[in-house]
C-alpha cells in the first residue's frame, strides 16, 4: 500500500474527546495490550496528529503520529499498528518468519508468498483466513511487515505451502516508514528454548541434503514482484538463469511434451531465450543506444517462438526494467537513463560467454524477414505514455496551503490544487455576499497571488482568475507513465516534439524533429520508418543545446507524414506535438 509515495491531504492534532475515542478503538482492536499499554501508545498530553493521506491507488487512508513517527494507520475503518508500534510491542500479532532477502519485495509492493515462509519445528500459529499478522526476518523477532492472512493456517498446509499467504499492508523500509525518523528494526531474540534451537538447526541440516529441491524454491521466493538477482543475492541463481537459454533452444522439442517447469519458470526460460537470440542476431553495434523499450517490442518479439508470447507479467520479474537489471548484473550490457525516466542499452559485451554459447533455435534462419517487418512491430507495440501535470508547493504559496496540511514541495494535481483553493475560501469566508462569481482578497491571497503593484488595487477576484493565478505560481511539474513502467514525476513542463524546416543548399528543404526521446520513441526507428515511408535520406545528428539528445533529419518537407505517424499511429495527442502547421499546403488541413 505504502510501496510508492503517497500525497498528504490533512494535517491536524488529536484533542482530548478524539484520543478517547482512539483510545477505545484501539483497546478494542487489540485486545492484548494492557490499559497502560493502551495509554502509553496514545499518551494524554503528549503531542498526537493525524494526516489524512492518499495513497498512490487513491486508498483513502488515516496516520496517527506520535513522537514525529507513525504508530497507527486506518483504512476503511480498520486499524492497523505500524512496524514502529510493533516494534515496541512485537508480540502484539502472530508472526510468520521469511528470509531476509525477501524484505526488499516486500517493501517494493510484493505480497508474501507461502513458499517464502519459514515453517519452524513448533509448526505455524494459528490463524484464520483475514487474521491481521505481522513478518518477521528469520532469528529476529521484531516484526518487519504487517499483512493480512489470504488463508487459514490449516489451509497453507493443505495447500502444501503454496500461493500466495499473506497480503502485505506496509512494511519497514515502505514510504509510511520514511514518513517517520527511518530507525532500524531492534534486534530481539526469538522465543526458542536451546533445545528447539538444536531441532532446528537439525532440521536445516536435513533440509541442506535436499538441495535440489530447496533450490527450485528459492526461485519462487518471491512473491509477485520479482527484484534483480543482485537484492537476493543469489549470483548463482541469475547464473543458471542467464545459461537457460542455450539448453532450452536446444531441447525445445523434446521437453515440451513433458515440461514439468512451472508456467513462471516457461515464461522467465522463454524471456532468456528472445534475449540472448535478440544480442545475438538483431543488435548490432550501430543500433546503440537503443531504448529498452524499442529492444524489447522490436527486437525480441521477432525472435519469440510461433505459438507462444511474451508477457514480463508472467514471469518472475514482474517488470522488464528488472529483467534487464539482472542481466546488467552478469555484466552482459549495460542500461543507462540518457534522458529521465528512459532508459537505454548502451553497450553489449558480444565476447561474453553466455552470448557466444547460444544457438538459435530452428525455424529463425530467416533473419531478414524478421528485420523487413521490425517497423511494423514497434507500431504495434508502441503505446502513448501517460502524461499529468503537477504542482508543487513553492515558498511563496506555503501560507496558502498550510492549512490543508500542505508543506514546501507537496505536489498536487490541478483537481487538488482547486479543491485546497475553494476550502480555503469557504473556511476563511472570503466569497463576495453580493456577488457570488468574486473571492475577497484577504491578506494571504495579497502576499501568494498579486503582485507588488497590484496590491493597493485589487480586493476581489473572479474564481476562474483566482484559480489561473495560484496556478501560474506554483511550481510546475509533471508525471510520465510509460507502458509496463513505474510513473515518473519531472520538473516543469514537458517539452512537445518539434518539428521544424531549414534551408539548406540549393533551396532544399528538410524537416528536423526533436524531443523523441521524452516520449519513448526512438528517433533511429523513427528515422527508418519515415524514409521507408517517403523514400528519403533520413539522419540522425546531435541536438544542439540538449544533452544526450538526437535529433532526426529528413530531405524535404515531410509533416504530413510526420502528422499521421505520430496522431493516428503512435496516438500521441497534438498538443504534444510542435510545428505541425509548417506543413505544405496540399488541400484540405489536417
Amino acid at each position: 500500500m505504502f510501496a510508492r509515495a503517497f500525497r498528504v491531504r490533512a494535517n491536524t492534532s488529536i484533542k482530548g474527546s478524539d484520543r478517547r475515542k482512539l483510545r477505545s478503538e484501539v483497546a478494542a482492536a487489540f485486545p492484548a495490550l494492557s490499559p497502560e499499554q493502551v495509554a502509553e501508545l496514545v499518551p494524554n498530553k503528549e503531542e498526537l496528529n493525524v494526516i489524512k493521506i492518499n495513497a498512490h491507488k487513491g486508498e483513502a487512508v488515516t496516520v496517527y503520529m506520535n513522537h514525529r513517527n507513525p504508530i497507527l494507520f486506518e483504512v476503511e475503518k480498520v486499524l492497523y499498528p505500524t512496524v514502529y508500534t510493533l516494534w515496541v510491542y512485537p508480540d502484539l500479532l502472530p508472526a510468520f518468519a521469511t528470509w531476509p532477502p525477501v524484505l526488499q519485495k516486500l517493501a517494493g509492493g510484493a505480497d508474501l508468498m507461502l513458499p517464502g515462509v519459514v515453517v519452524p519445528p513448533s509448526g505455524l500459529p494459528q490463524v484464520r483466513r483475514g487474521t491481521l499478522c505481522a513478518v518477521t526476518l528469520l532469528g529476529n523477532r521484531a516484526p518487519v511487515a504487517v499483512g493480512v492472512a489470504t488463508m487459514s493456517t490449516e489451509e497453507m498446509l493443505a495447500a502444501g505451502m503454496k500461493g500466495k499467504g499473506f497480503a502485505v499492508l506496509h512494511t519497514h523500509l515502505d514510504h509510511l516508514w520514511e514518513y517517520g525518523d527511518k530507525s532500524s528494526p531492534p534486534t530481539l531474540a526469538p522465543l526458542v528454548t536451546d533445545s528447539a534451537a538444536k531441532e532446528r538447526a537439525g532440521d536445516e541440516e536435513e533440509l541442506q541434503g535436499k538441495e535440489p529441491q530447496q533450490h527450485v524454491e528459492l526461485g519462487d521466493l518471491s512473491l509477485k514482484d520479482r527484484d534483480t538477482c543482485e537484492l537476493l543475492g543469489k549470483e548463482e541463481l541469475c547464473e543458471n538463469r542467464a545459461a537457460e537459454p542455450a539448453e532450452d533452444a536446444s531441447t525445445e522439442h523434446q521437453q515440451e511434451p513433458e515440461d514439468s517447469r512451472t508456467p513462471q519458470e516457461q515464461m522467465d526460460a522463454l524471456f532468456n531465450q528472445c534475449f540472448f537470440h535478440a544480442l545475438k542476431c538483431k543488435v548490432k553495434k550501430s543500433d546503440l543506444p537503443l531504448l529498452t523499450s524499442t529492444f524489447l517490442g522490436s527486437h525480441m518479439v521477432s525472435c519469440c517462438p510461433a505459438g507462444k508470447q511474451l508477457d514480463i507479467k508472467k514471469s518472475s520479474y514482474k517488470k522488464f526494467s528488472k529483467f534487464l537489471q539482472c542481466m546488467q548484473h552478469q555484466k552482459i550490457l549495460q542500461v543507462k537513463e540518457l534522458s529521465k525516466g528512459v532508459e537505454s542499452i548502451v553497450d553489449v559485451d558480444w565476447r561474453h560467454p553466455d552470448i557466444k554459447a547460444f544457438a538459435v533455435p530452428e525455424g529463425f534462419s530467416s533473419v531478414s524477414a524478421a528485420q523487413d517487418s521490425k517497423s511494423e512491430d514497434r507500431e504495434q507495440v508502441y503505446h502513448a505514455p501517460e502524461i499529468i501535470p503537477l504542482y508543487g508547493v513553492s515558498t511563496k504559496m506555503i501560507p496558502l496551503f498550510q492549512e490543508s496540511g500542505h508543506r514546501k514541495g507537496s505536489i498536487l494535481s490541478s483537481s487538488e490544487v482547486r479543491n485546497v483553493i475553494i476550502n480555503y475560501v469557504k473556511t476563511n469566508e472570503l466569497v463576495d455576499e453580493t456577488n457570488k462569481n468574486f473571492v475577497k482578497v484577504n491578506a494571504i491571497l495579497c502576499d501568494c497571488l498579486l503582485d507588488k503593484s497590484e496590491q493597493d488595487e485589487i480586493s476581489h477576484l473572479k474564481w476562474d482568475e483566482l484559480l489561473s493565478r495560484c496556478l501560474e505560481r506554483l511550481q510546475p511539474l509533471h508525471q510520465v507513465t510509460f507502458s509496463g513502467q513505474e510513473p515518473v514525476v519531472r520538473k516543469g513542463n514537458i517539452e512537445p516534439i518539434d518539428i521544424s524546416i531549414a534551408q539548406r543548399s540549393s533551396n532544399k528543404k528538410v524537416t528536423i524533429i526533436k524531443n523523441l526521446e521524452l516520449y519513448g520513441l526512438d528517433p533511429q526507428c523513427v528515422a527508418n520508418t519515415l524514409q521507408q515511408k517517403v523514400q528519403a535520406s533520413a539522419t540522425i545528428s546531435p541536438a544542439p543545446g540538449a544533452k544526450d539528445r538526437v535529433q532526426v533529419q529528413i530531405q524535404g518537407n515531410q509533416i504530413h507524414h510526420l502528422a499521421k505517424m505520430l496522431l493516428d499511429e503512435y496516438q500521441l495527442p497534438r498538443k504534444y506535438i510542435q510545428g505541425l502547421e509548417k506543413a505544405p499546403k496540399l488541400g484540405r488541413k489536417k
